[in-house]
C-alpha cells in the first residue's frame, strides 16, 4: 500500500515563471506535439503553461485513449506484482511468525528502492518514460520467472524469496518516477486529478483482488504458480504500453551521461526540493508519516496470525477488507471529487488511518478488525490522489521526475528505518500496543499538517 507537493508564496510566483521557461524549451523538443506559444499573461494560462506539449497530447480522444490504455496496461500488471507481493508476505509469515523476518522482508523490498530511486528520477528526466517502465516490468518479469524455475525444481530456500524481492524492488524503484511522471505528458494539466483518481481505483481494485486470488491459488497450488502468473500479466502490461500507448518525442538532455552528469542532475532535484518551502515540509511529513506507517505495512498479517489464527482465509479477509475499502473511496473520489484543498484531503486521510491504527490494537473481534481496516482503506484514494496531483502540477516540468524520485526515496526509506525498530519490537512487546502509539502520533502529524500556513496555501487547486 506503494503517494505531496504543496506550494508557498515564493512557488506561487514562480509558477508565472519557470512554468512559462520550460514550456517553451518542451515545445521546442515536442514539436509533434505541442507548438510554441506566445507569452501569456493572467491565470487561466497557467494550466497550458504547467502542461507544456502535454496539452495536446492529451486533448481529445488520443488524449483520452492513451491514458486509458496506459492506466490499463499499468493495472494488469500490477495485478500480477501484487499477487506475488501477497504470496511472498503470508509464505513467510505462516511459515515464521516472526516480527525480525518481516522486517527484513520490509527491508529487502523497500531498501534498494531507496538507492534506485535518484538515478531513476533523473532518467524520467531524460529519456523516454515509456521505455523505462517497461523495461523496468520485463526484468521484474524476468526475475520471477528465474524464481518460479527454481521453486518447481525444487530449490526453495528460504533466502531466494528474500533475494526476489531485492531485484524486484530495484525494478519498481526505476518505475515507480516515470509513471508519476509520464502522465504529465500524456494528459492536460485539468485532467490530472481525474486520471489519478482513476489510478487510485485501478489500485483499489488490484488489491481488492490480488489478495483473495493469492490466497485460492496458495490454497491448491506452490508459490511459483503465482510467480508464472505474474509473468504472464507483466507481458500483456508490457505489450499495451508498448504498442499503443503514444508519448512525445523526447531528446535526451545534454547534460553529460557520465557518473559526475547523474550526480549533478540529482543534486540539481535535491535544491529544487530544498529551495521551495512547500516541497520540503511535505517531505518532512512524507518522512514521518511512512515512519508512522511501518509497522501497519508488515505487522498487521502477523497481528491476525497471533490474535485470531494462522489460517490463510483470516489473511484474506482483512487483506480483502482494508482493499474493498479503497474501491469505495475510489468510487466516492469519482463522484465526489473530494475536498477543494489538497492539503486538507491528506490531513483529513492521515488522521483516518491514526484512528484506524488505534482501534487495530485494541478490537479483539475478527470481524470488526476487517471493518476497521475496510474504513482505513476508504480513504486511500484520498491521500493518493492529492498527494500525487500535488507532485505533478506544482512541479515545473523539468524537475516532475526528480522529485518523484526524492519522494520515493524518502518513502521508501522510512518503512525500513521504522521496521528496524518495529520488526524486533513486535517480538519482544504486544504489536497492539505498537499500533495504538504509532495511531496516536499518525492523528497528530495529520492535524499538524493542516495547520501549516503554507501547506494549506499551496494545497490550493491551480
Amino acid at each position: 500500500m506503494n503517494e505531496r507537493d504543496l506550494r508557498s508564496d515564493k512557488a506561487s510566483e514562480k509558477t508565472g515563471g519557470t512554468f512559462e521557461e520550460t514550456h517553451k524549451e518542451t515545445g521546442a523538443e515536442n514539436a509533434s506535439f505541442s507548438e510554441s506559444d506566445n507569452a501569456s499573461e493572467g491565470a487561466g494560462k497557467i494550466s497550458e503553461k504547467i502542461g507544456g506539449s502535454s496539452e495536446k497530447a492529451g486533448a481529445g480522444a488520443r488524449g483520452r485513449r492513451n491514458a486509458a490504455l496506459f492506466l490499463g496496461g499499468q493495472g494488469v500488471s500490477m495485478l500480477g506484482s501484487m499477487l506475488v507481493h501477497y504470496a511472498i508476505m503470508w509464505n513467510l509469515t505462516l511459515e515464521t511468525r516472526s516480527g525480525s523476518v518481516m522486517m527484513l522482508f520490509a527491508v529487502a523490498a523497500l531498501l534498494p528502492i531507496v538507492f534506485i530511486s535518484p538515478f531513476a528520477g533523473v532518467w524520467a528526466d531524460r529519456y523516454n518514460k515509456k521505455y523505462l517502465i517497461n523495461i523496468s516490468d520485463s526484468c521484474i518479469a524476468a526475475v520471477t520467472l528465474l524464481m518460479s524455475a527454481l521453486f518447481f525444481f525444487g530449490i526453495r530456500d528460504i533466502w531466494l524469496l528474500f533475494a526476489c524481492a531485492v531485484m524486484r524492488s530495484l525494478g519498481q524503484g526505476v518505475q515507480a518516477p516515470s509513471v508519476g511522471a509520464l502522465l504529465t505528458e500524456i494528459a492536460p494539466v485539468d485532467r490530472l486529478k481525474k486520471l489519478n483518481a482513476a489510478n487510485a481505483g485501478i489500485q483499489a481494485l488490484c488489491s481488492f483482488a490480488a489478495p483473495m486470488l493469492s490466497g485460492v491459488i496458495l490454497s491448491f497450488m506452490r508459490i511459483e504458480a503465482v510467480m508464472a502468473l505474474d509473468v504472464a500479466t507483466a507481458a500483456i502490461g508490457v505489450s499495451v504500453v508498448f504498442f499503443f500507448v503514444k508519448t512525445p518525442k523526447k531528446t535526451p538532455k545534454k547534460s553529460g551521461k557520465d557518473v559526475a552528469g547523474y550526480f549533478r542532475e540529482m543534486k540539481e532535484g535535491a535544491l529544487y526540493v530544498v529551495k521551495h518551502k512547500f516541497l520540503l515540509k511535505f517531505m518532512a511529513f512524507a518522512l514521518l508519516f511512512n515512519l508512522i506507517l511501518s509497522p501497519a505495512t508488515v505487522l498487521v498479517p502477523l497481528q491476525v496470525a497471533r490474535n485470531f489464527g494462522a489460517e490463510v482465509w483470516r489473511l484474506t479477509v482483512t487483506e480483502s477488507a482494508w482493499s474493498a475499502g479503497m474501491v469505495l473511496g475510489g468510487v466516492i473520489l469519482s463522484i465526489w471529487k473530494g475536498f477543494k484543498n489538497h492539503t486538507f484531503s491528506i490531513s483529513v486521510a492521515a488522521a483516518v488511518f491514526g484512528t484506524g491504527l488505534v482501534w487495530l490494537g485494541i478490537v479483539r473481534d475478527m470481524w470488526i478488525y476487517a471493518a476497521v481496516n475496510a474504513v482505513m482503506g476508504l480513504s486511500a484514494p484520498m491521500f493518493q490522489t492529492a498527494t500525487v496531483t500535488l507532485l505533478q502540477t506544482k512541479t515545473d516540468a523539468e524537475y516532475v521526475g526528480r522529485v518523484f524520485g526524492v519522494f520515493t526515496m524518502i518513502s521508501s526509506a522510512a518503512i525500513p528505518l521504522g521496521m528496524v525498530l518495529f520488526g524486533p519490537l513486535g517480538d519482544a512487546i504486544s504489536i497492539d500496543y505498537i499500533f495504538i502509539a504509532t495511531g496516536a502520533l499518525m492523528l497528530l502529524s495529520g492535524l499538524l499538517l493542516n495547520f501549516s500556513k503554507t501547506m494549506r496555501k499551496a494545497g490550493e487547486p491551480i
